[in-house]
């Protein structure tokens, strides 16, 4: 188990690392393929579009087929999309290149997702789910300075590094993840699209959906305008600002650690109603911070408690309807991604019209109160406290 843990927190750490990677090269492929400023973001946007748009497909027919399989395919595509970013002659190039390997990861993330309550025991689910998300969050701590570190030596050499690990990693999947063939109830839908029909039907997805969305508006609002706000504020240079995005990635991988052991203290409901309220004041608060320090010390403990409450939130998704876990997982994928581009944009409206962050802050905090709002409505934190409670007793 401790080698599936590993493997699959490898992976989600080399997806988030590839995500990442192109931000701090953005000005230095726009300078060799001279690319006006209003363009150049499509080569980050064109990788959120391939993953967005392919994870409502990849999903369902994932879960009609062996995840396994999917996942080798997915991984090896990724390796191949991603090194052939290192050989782009010109900007289309690199933006197809980018949509290709997005819709790789599409067919790869939402397959870790999905193995991790197939693969391991009820009691054992939520921690590890915690130490697969705390990959990411390793991502986002360290993806941006490794990507930088070997950009040094030439542009294209992070590509080819990420492309090379990525490949070796699907080399591993084949040979330690044991086969996850598709689980058919009677009367299981056969059509792609018709997997989605349990989730529309259910209020209870519904609802997780709409709160999950909501929740990451508020922290992508908030997260899009960050380098801008350092900068405007505290007159920070791109590179100090990467330290402070260190700062976030660390304290999400203590949340995502601490995940398990919180939300068995507290219960999935108070769990949710404490992390959303601390969040929501927080992000008030945030924008009349008086230093850069403290800026970074507020971005570490506002991630901590976003770490703690994502493994939760996948937990909540993932037992919303078992047989379809990769539909679920894909439809997340596609869900933060929508929310993502949505709140980068509202983001920058906000910023512009309101000149400065405190808009931003109380847009996330009501963003984050709406979510909570929905999860207790929806009743799936109830159920999930029930269950939690009933587990205890055993």
């Amino acid at each position: 188990m401790r080698k599936l843990i590993a493997l699959f927190f490898l992976i989600m750490f080399v997806i988030g690392t590839d995500t990442f990677l192109i931000s701090p090269l953005i000005p230095t492929l726009q300078n060799m393929f001279d690319v006006p400023t209003e363009k150049a973001g499509w080569m980050m946007g064109s990788y959120t579009l391939g993953s967005a748009a392919f994870a409502l497909i990849s999903g369902p027919l994932s879960d009609g087929w062996d995840r396994k399989k999917v996942l080798v395919g997915g991984l090896v595509c990724f390796a191949i999309s991603t090194a052939l970013c290192g050989f782009a002659v010109d900007f289309w190039t690199m933006v197809l290149f980018r949509l290709l390997a997005g819709v790789s990861a599409a067919f790869t993330a939402p397959q870790v997702w999905a193995a991790v309550p197939t693969l391991f025991p009820p009691a054992r689910i939520g921690k590890a789910l915690g130490v697969v998300y705390a990959g990411l969050a390793m991502s986002q701590a360290f993806g941006v300075p490794i990507g930088s570190l070997l950009a040094s030596i030439r542009w294209s050499v992070p590509f080819w590094a990420i492309g090379l690990f990525a490949l070796a990693l699907a080399a591993a999947v084949a040979i330690y993840v044991p086969a996850m063939k598709p689980r058919q109830s009677q009367g299981a839908p056969s059509s792609i699209f018709r997997r989605y029909v349990p989730l529309l039907q259910s209020g209870k997805a519904r609802g997780t959906y709409l709160a999950y969305f909501c929740v990451h508006l508020g922290s992508s609002a908030t997260f899009a305008f960050l380098g801008k706000w350092m900068a405007d504020r505290f007159h920070l240079a791109v590179d100090e600002t990467g330290y402070v995005i260190i700062f976030l990635g660390l304290g999400n991988l203590l949340g995502s650690l601490m995940s398990a052991s919180v939300i068995k203290a507290l219960n999935p409901l108070r769990t949710m109603a404490a992390g959303m309220a601390i969040l929501a004041a927080a992000y008030v608060a945030l924008p009349h911070v008086t230093t850069a320090s403290i800026a970074a010390g507020a971005y570490f403990f506002i991630f901590l408690v976003l770490g703690i409450l994502f493994p939760l939130m996948v937990t909540i998704m993932n037992g919303l309807n078992p047989t379809i876990r990769g539909t679920i997982s894909s439809l997340s994928t596609s869900t933060m991604n929508a929310a993502t581009t949505c709140g980068a944009w509202v983001a920058g409206t906000l910023y512009a019209t309101f000149n400065g962050y405190s808009a931003i802050g109380i847009f996330a905090a009501i963003s984050l109160a709406c979510s909570l709002l929905v999860f207790v409505f929806s009743g799936v934190l109830s159920t999930q406290a029930a269950t939690a409670e009933a587990k205890a007793g055993q």
